[in-house]
């Protein structure tokens, strides 16, 4: 008996949370990685080296952002051509891709290091929390082809129909960063370093393990001959450049906080801030993750022509991101004190900033869900333009003109309303493109 192709059965919600549940759990692992670093470090080092984790950021988010750039326009044009029937082409396509995300991760490891003593040497930061900074940036550096491979592996696992082998990898690497975490910290006191290499080698494990998975021929994706095809990096690079450009500006965006913090509070806010972050980053894992699942649905269905389908799929995310959206405000809100407890004791100063963060920025999570479907949608419709546009604005664009509004009359309040306010008006633009291209697509 001919095992059905899981893209020709029926559009349900059954069906499509077999492709998102393993993504989304995967997500809210991989941000998981991320709050282990800060919950360890914070615990068991101190609330200055946490804010060297947030201080960091902004370049290991410019990591991020080439990886996910071509992982997720590589993985829609890729799919985009198995909806064609062009499966050889697809797979010469795919190695393709992947031996261009290992020189990327070379040439951005090697100008990291010669970069780094630049980058934080002028920021006026205290003699420790530099340390700090050079002393983590320093060791996750090493592992950045893995981490290029381990977003490109993720998305061609899911991709190729194994998305449960997706989750375990994304579980086993969490686990494996939790207990490299303890050990590296608290038994052989290799301090906020030792927070980077265990972060390094839980990201690994999805890198080695998709070799090893996509050198077997049977696999509906799998490594061949590769074939140069300067059209595919460009489209890669063309869908993929929305969400190249969110991780982009929110390392930009990132630093804003930081430099705004540091002058209306100095170096508790950073940490404080830092913690919002993680809030708000575990929550939007969630929508991350559902969107990253149906992203190859998307693009198979579009290939395909196949409208009805595309249209119940899209219907169908609208109603889960709204649920997602709702249980998530109602659930970080009642939870604030206890997340926030978790990183800082009440009598730190960090404690009480955090909690009126928290309070205040939990109402983004109202919008951050369509926000981030909307642009993940148009990227697997292989269009990166409209794509672009909403993420370019939604992360900078609106993020700036709130960042130097908001604070200027409302002092720290207003550092932490920046964010509800960006999300809503990025959900008005979304709006706006999702109404536009409809008749295009067909999706409504």
């Amino acid at each position: 008996m001919v095992k059905q192709n899981a893209y020709d059965k029926p559009v349900s919600l059954k069906n499509i949370m077999a492709f998102a549940v393993p993504t989304i759990a995967m997500s809210v692992f991989m941000s998981f990685y991320t709050m282990v670093d800060g919950l360890f470090v914070s615990n068991l080092i101190g609330t200055d080296a946490l804010s060297a984790i947030n201080l960091t950021a902004p370049v290991i988010q410019l990591v991020t952002a080439v990886s996910t750039m071509l992982a997720t326009g590589g993985s829609a044009v890729i799919m985009k051509k198995m909806g064609e029937q062009k499966p050889q082409e697809a797979r010469e396509d795919f190695t393709f891709l992947i031996l261009v995300n290992v020189i990327v991760g070379l040439v951005m490891c090697l100008l990291g290091y010669m970069a780094m003593d630049h980058v934080f040497s002028s920021t006026g930061l205290s003699a420790d929390v530099l340390g700090y900074c050079t002393e983590y940036l320093s060791r996750y550096l090493l592992f950045t082809i893995p981490i290029l491979l381990m977003n490109n592996f993720t998305l061609y696992m899911i991709a190729s129909e194994k998305a449960a082998l997706s989750l375990i990898c994304s579980v086993a690497g969490g686990v494996l960063n939790i207990i490299l975490d303890y050990v590296l910290i608290a038994v052989f006191h290799m301090g906020i370093g030792g927070a980077a290499i265990a972060t390094g080698l839980g990201y690994s494990v999805t890198a080695i393990v998709g070799v090893f998975v996509f050198s077997r021929k049977k696999n509906l994706l799998h490594f061949t001959k590769p074939f140069f095809r300067f059209r595919v990096l460009a489209n890669a690079a063309a869908n993929g450049c929305s969400e190249m450009a969110a991780a982009l500006v929110t390392g930009i965006i990132t630093m804003m906080f930081n430099w705004t913090m540091l002058r209306y509070v100095g170096e508790d806010g950073v940490a404080a801030v830092t913690i919002i972050m993680y809030v708000l980053m575990f929550a939007s894992s969630l929508y991350t993750g559902y969107s990253y699942g149906v992203a190859p649905m998307i693009s198979y269905y579009c290939g395909a022509e196949n409208h009805v389908k595309l249209k119940k799929l899209i219907s169908i995310s609208l109603k889960v991101i709204a649920i997602i959206s709702v249980t998530t405000v109602i659930m970080s809100f009642m939870a604030t004190k206890s997340l926030v407890g978790v990183f800082t004791h009440p009598d730190n100063p960090v404690y009480t900033l955090a909690v009126t963060g928290n309070h205040i920025c939990t109402s983004a999570l109202f919008f951050i869900g369509f926000n981030i479907f909307a642009s993940g949608m148009f990227t697997a419709l292989s269009n990166g333009v409209v794509s672009a546009v909403l993420a370019f604005s939604r992360s900078f664009v609106f993020m700036l003109i709130t960042m130097l509004t908001l604070p200027a009359v409302m002092g720290v309040n207003g550092i932490w309303l920046a964010t509800p306010a960006a999300e809503l008006m990025a959900l008005a633009l979304s709006a706006f493109m999702f109404i536009k291209y409809r008749k295009q697509y067909h999706y409504q």
